[in-house]
């Protein structure tokens, strides 16, 4: 058996036995750049929805993710506040974490401020690493919470909807993962061009 099937069953084993402790937990440690996929937890979460006839066990997982969200992005944020650069370019590998990486979430804080912490929620690649950046710059944490936590819930309200959806087919989503970084890259694309195309005219 693939180390990824190994990782989807323990996951989804995980989270069949705590539950949305499970979901809070397992999306705390993906925020906290352990190498924990969302998009097997949400999925799976909304599989579990569908099993069990509950549109109210949605809201519960959206919540407990997004929670679990918080917490390992407000660890990274005090990480990035009180440790420095240096600790992350020198340790940072030990948490597979790409200089790359976190270059571009620099660069994205770096330009765009609070507007890099709430789309960069829902952006792969950097909505795990963006906390460092926030918290090196030294951002206002309250708005850095309420931003984490606003941005969070569109990714996670996606996936586990999709799970959900999906049925018992949700293992398919599996498969598809990178195509769904790359639907929720353009989605995001689309959505800030509405939003320049709408203040553009605004002000015409």
């Amino acid at each position: 058996m693939a180390f990824s099937e190994l990782l989807v069953d323990a996951l989804t084993a995980f989270i069949e036995d705590l539950g949305l402790l499970g979901i809070f937990l397992t999306m705390a440690a993906e925020s906290c750049l352990i190498p924990i996929p969302s998009e097997v937890v949400m999925p799976f979460a909304g599989y579990v929805a569908w099993l069990k006839s509950s549109e109210l066990f949605l809201g519960y997982s959206v919540a407990a993710a997004t929670i679990g969200n918080l917490l390992g992005s407000t660890i990274l944020y005090y990480i990035g506040l009180r440790l420095g650069k240096a600790f992350i370019e020198k340790y940072g590998k030990y948490f597979l974490l790409r200089r790359r990486e976190v270059e571009l979430a620099e660069r994205w804080f770096l330009k765009y401020g609070g507007y890099a912490v709430f789309f960069g929620r829902m952006t792969p690649a950097i909505r795990t690493v963006i906390s460092l950046p926030a918290g090196l710059f030294e951002f206002d944490f309250k708005k850095f919470a309420v931003l984490t936590l606003i941005g969070s819930i569109p990714w996670n309200l996606f996936l586990v909807y999709l799970g959900y959806l999906s049925g018992p087919y949700w293992k398919m989503i599996l498969e598809y993962s990178t195509f769904i970084d790359v639907a929720a890259v353009i989605g995001l694309a689309v959505f800030l061009l509405l939003i320049f195309w709408k203040t553009r005219r605004n002000l015409s």
